[in-house]
């Protein structure tokens, strides 16, 4: 097949000098697949290839395109030969951001899952570590445990983790570290970024069989809004960057498109359950971060992970109840659809002077506002309930009893929970897991904030 005219807007699209430049090379040589190349060399092209809706073409520098083909044959009646007239729309940036919103569309959903594993794991170890503490306080301080939960250095981490690294990586593996001056802070459980770790790495072996070289690299980074534009999922901010890099066999890009999705892998089956990166891109979205691949078959993988810079030191919670936590007289209605979250609180809250109205969900919450008699001081609700939300029900409650303070509770996840569990700005929440002193002291800083607005 060859081109027997080509407009200006062609030649452009396709790089060339001039229409006579682009006639001359035929039309096989602008399709970028080789073996479509050759066949097309040997025979005639069909009306379903040139008119077959969208193919990848190739520009004069080797840049491929992909173009839309429409139009129609005709009848040379003189020579008896069929020619065609072609439009050519070049469609490559319509297909990225197809791609990109379907890409960004899947890691919401993966992200929802991710945020729906959070939820439950948070609703046990509230319950875990409230109970926990109360025994402590019981038994005495000297026994106390705590959640990990503070303002760390990527770097620390980093150094740290290594030497266990090296052990289960094996010899023929080097690790190498590149790790920057003056790096700031993030909030993060130690365990958590160290479990993230210990998951890219043993991915990045699984990628060298044969060896090679593993290398951190952290550093400081800012995300503007033309790098959020191209990269959904990301927010403009400070961040501390954590780079893994290795030299291992790469990936192609439709792997690369669907790594984070749970009980995807090309393992061996017993390689590899396909929820190790999974729960990696989890514990960076838990973190308020954004983690980025690149990937070239044969040259080897990076992850690029960004979390938020600590905006100021952490609090780190004890597990331990100290005698002079606040205490109050004031009336609680619980909303809590956990059974060991809401047995856990009210234990809490009465043991410090509250008095304690517990329902498991929001129907029930509202049923009872009807007939409590008496003040209700504070509803203490989960964001997430079956049937009608958290939010709805303080927006219900807030109209009857427009007295009542409102604080939220949530296991999800900042940036993984649905819209339901999505709330107003200036709404009070405490997130789970939470221990006693610190439901106790948003609580009792909610209300004397409240008494004092008042006075």
């Amino acid at each position: 097949g060859r081109f027997l005219t080509v407009n200006p807007a062609l030649v452009t699209m396709l790089g060339y000098d001039s229409a006579e430049d682009l006639i001359s090379v035929g039309v096989p040589h602008v399709y970028a697949d080789a073996d479509m190349r050759a066949e097309l060399s040997r025979r005639s092209l069909s009306p379903m290839e040139l008119l077959g809706g969208e193919v990848m073409w190739r520009r004069k520098t080797g840049e491929e395109i992909r173009v839309r083909l429409s139009g129609r044959p005709s009848e040379e009646p003189q020579t008896h030969s069929t020619t065609f007239e072609v439009i050519v729309e070049d469609i490559t940036e319509q297909h990225r951001l197809h791609e990109q919103l379907r890409q960004a569309q899947k890691m919401e959903a993966i992200g929802q899952l991710a945020g729906g594993v959070a939820h439950d794991f948070n609703n046990m170890l509230t319950a875990i570590l409230g109970y926990t503490e109360l025994l402590t306080d019981q038994i005495g301080p000297d026994k106390a445990i705590g959640r990990d939960l503070r303002e760390i250095r990527a770097a620390h981490v980093v150094r740290t983790v290594t030497p266990m690294l090296q052990r289960l990586l094996g010899e023929r593996i080097a690790i190498t570290t590149t790790l920057a001056d003056s790096v700031g802070s993030v909030m993060a459980d130690v365990a958590q970024l160290e479990h993230l770790l210990i998951n890219l790495s043993l991915n990045a072996r699984d990628a060298m069989p044969e060896g090679g070289v593993l290398t951190f690299t952290t550093g400081n980074a800012e995300l503007d809004g033309a790098y959020t534009v191209t990269h959904p999922g990301a927010r403009i901010g400070r961040y501390v960057m954590v780079r893994v890099a290795d030299t291992g066999v790469g990936m192609p890009p439709e792997v690369q498109a669907r790594i984070f999705e749970p009980f995807f892998t090309t393992k061996a089956h017993d390689r590899g359950t396909g929820l190790g990166l999974a729960a990696a891109y989890g514990t960076v979205k838990q973190f308020g971060g954004y983690i980025e691949v690149e990937s070239q078959v044969g040259r080897g993988t990076t992850f690029t992970i960004y979390l938020p810079k600590a905006s100021q030191p952490a609090q780190v919670q004890g597990a331990s109840l100290p005698v002079n936590a606040p205490v109050g007289t004031e009336t609680i209605l619980l909303v809590e659809d956990e059974s060991g979250v809401r047995a856990f609180v009210k234990i809490a809250l009465q043991r410090f002077g509250y008095r304690v109205v517990e329902v498991a969900n929001a129907e029930a919450a509202l049923i009872l506002m009807k007939t409590f008699e008496g003040p209700i001081d504070l509803l203490l609700t989960d964001v997430v309930l079956p049937g009608i939300g958290g939010r709805e029900l303080a927006a219900q409650v807030g109209r009857e009893r427009p007295n009542m303070h409102v604080l939220f509770m949530s296991g999800y996840a900042r940036g993984l929970e649905s819209s339901e569990g999505r709330l107003d700005a200036g709404a009070q929440l405490i997130e789970k897991p939470f221990t006693a002193q610190a439901l106790l002291t948003r609580i009792r800083q909610l209300l004397a904030d409240a008494d004092s607005s008042a006075a």
